[in-house]
């Protein structure tokens, strides 16, 4: 089923790049799916309504907002629908629960939904004013607070250049230390303006939605929200339980939304496609890998200009699917 907006009506959240999830998977009736990043449910409800009517799928999701939604979304489909408040990291361990020794199809959608950067209570956005946070899942102990108001200067630095490839990350630190308590989104924002020689001139061209604009502190935020959540390497966790739970045949589809995730998919993806992975001067091999991988994607597919049009905030999402062998 092509997608219609009229299947989000009175939802804020467009899953993004959702016809290519589809056609990337591939649901069919009597199907096994899991939607290891499931948000409010737009990708899980376009993969359990192609498999119709009987297709099964898992839903997963650390922020019980997020389950919430997704169950009222998806209520129509019954307990075709199972959804659990759990890190994709646990993705072995939910499947072993269910008695699934593999299924058709994983979905993993590494962004923020909308719902969750409106939510001024996460701390995950600049503009409006919040107190620091950016933890999807609420048990999370570490807030982005106590980084910015506890890790030392070099730390700091290491953090937002490592995380947020800002390259002003060492002066960024600096003044964050110089002004340290820093509390709300707003206070964090302001001062990474100044680190970077902004000013009021500079925020209101931003706040005013100028086109191509980007906040001084997109990058600086990125770094803080991957390091309170262990993103990437929740996400190195995750594949390899993703390929070990697929059905020969199956099918990974991994959306991301910066060079740091897309580089460890790609170089997941390019490692286990190979039969050998020894460096290329051994005239030998003694790896004894095995490929488990195929490419349906050798390069990572794009949202269309329709969809940009639609959804601006899809213009950084990159999706790369592969198939089980």
């Amino acid at each position: 089923m092509r997608w219609s907006p009229k299947h989000f009506d009175g939802y804020a959240h467009r899953p993004v790049l959702y016809q290519e999830i589809i056609d990337a998977i591939r649901p069919v009736s009597g199907g096994l799916y899991v939607d290891a990043t499931l948000g409010a449910g737009g990708h899980a409800w376009g993969i359990l309504q192609a498999s119709t009517p009987d297709g099964r799928l898992l839903g997963l999701d650390v922020d019980p907002e997020a389950i919430r939604l997704a169950r009222e979304r998806l209520r129509p489909f019954g307990d075709r629908a199972i959804l659990v408040q759990a890190s994709y990291t646990t993705l072995k361990d939910q499947l072993r629960r269910l008695g699934w020794e593999a299924v058709d199809g994983i979905v993993l959608d590494l962004g923020m939904s909308s719902m969750q950067v409106e939510n001024p209570e996460k701390g995950f956005s600049f503009r409006q004013d919040a107190p620091l946070d950016m933890r999807y899942d609420p048990s999370n102990v570490v807030r982005a607070a106590d980084l910015v108001n506890n890790l030392s200067e070099e730390e700091l630095a290491h953090l937002i250049y490592t995380f947020g490839e800002e390259r002003q990350a060492r002066r960024i630190a600096h003044l964050i230390v110089q002004e340290r308590p820093i509390r709300t989104t707003r206070q964090l924002a302001e001062v990474v303006v100044r680190a970077k020689g902004g000013g009021a001139k500079r925020m209101s061209a931003v706040h005013s939605g100028a086109p191509r604009q980007i906040h001084p502190a997109t990058q600086t935020f990125q770094a803080l929200r991957i390091a309170v959540n262990r993103e990437l390497e929740a996400l190195e966790q995750a594949l390899p339980q993703a390929v070990d739970g697929l059905k020969t045949g199956g099918r990974l589809a991994v959306i991301s939304f910066h060079s740091l995730e897309d580089r460890i998919v790609k170089r997941f993806f390019h490692r286990e496609s190979r039969d050998c992975i020894c460096p290329p001067s051994q005239p030998v091999c003694t790896c004894h890998h095995r490929a488990l991988l195929s490419l349906v994607t050798r390069k990572a597919l794009r949202p269309s200009p329709e969809e940009l049009a639609q959804n601006p905030r899809s213009r950084s999402a990159r999706l790369r699917v592969a198939v089980k062998l």
